[in-house]
Order: C-alpha cells, then sequence, then structure tokens
C-alpha cells in the first residue's frame, strides 16, 4: 500500500486476525490474494516504525467447538485448532 504517514500513531500494535480473515471470497482455506495484501499491510506498519504483534485464528481450516459437538474428543479438537492456527501463521510469514 501507500504510505501517507511519516509518524506512526502508536509504537507497538496487536493485530486479532481471525483465520476466516484469510479466505478471501472462498468458503474455507487460504486465498493466497488476500495473505499478500494483509502482509504488506503489516509490512508498511512495520516500515514506518511500528512493532506489530499478530495473533491468528484458525477458523478458515478448522472449528473446534463444531468438531466437539458431533462427538470428537474436546481436547483432540482443541489440538487440531491449534494446528489450523500454526499453517495460517506460516502463511501469514
Amino acid at each position: 500500500g501507500t504510505q501517507t504517514m511519516t509518524k506512526a500513531r502508536f509504537k507497538r500494535v496487536l493485530l486479532k486476525i481471525s483465520g476466516e480473515a484469510l479466505m478471501g471470497e472462498g468458503d474455507y482455506g487460504i486465498e493466497p490474494a488476500t495473505v499478500n495484501r494483509i502482509a504488506q499491510d503489516i509490512k508498511d506498519a512495520i516500515a514506518i516504525g511500528v512493532e506489530v504483534c499478530l495473533v491468528i485464528g484458525g477458523g478458515n481450516i478448522f472449528r473446534g467447538v463444531s468438531g466437539a459437538a458431533v462427538g470428537m474428543d474436546r481436547a483432540t479438537a482443541d489440538h487440531m485448532g491449534m494446528l489450523a492456527t500454526v499453517i495460517n501463521s506460516l502463511a501469514m510469514q
């Protein structure tokens, strides 16, 4: 993106992105163009001196609550959700 600011308003930000944000127009999964746009926005913030902490969900890949609701062991469902978050983190990296 283009930068119109010369100085950041905040020194540090915590950005929480839902896994669903990575789907773009899809019904599930990861849309590369959407990931690239978000990554560029983060890069732009870093370029003006903002320290960015990214928290990302995994709902585009797996919904733990719905898995547990159909009889899956809750701990297994939670582990699958955490792995989905790792997958999204790797995509953002």
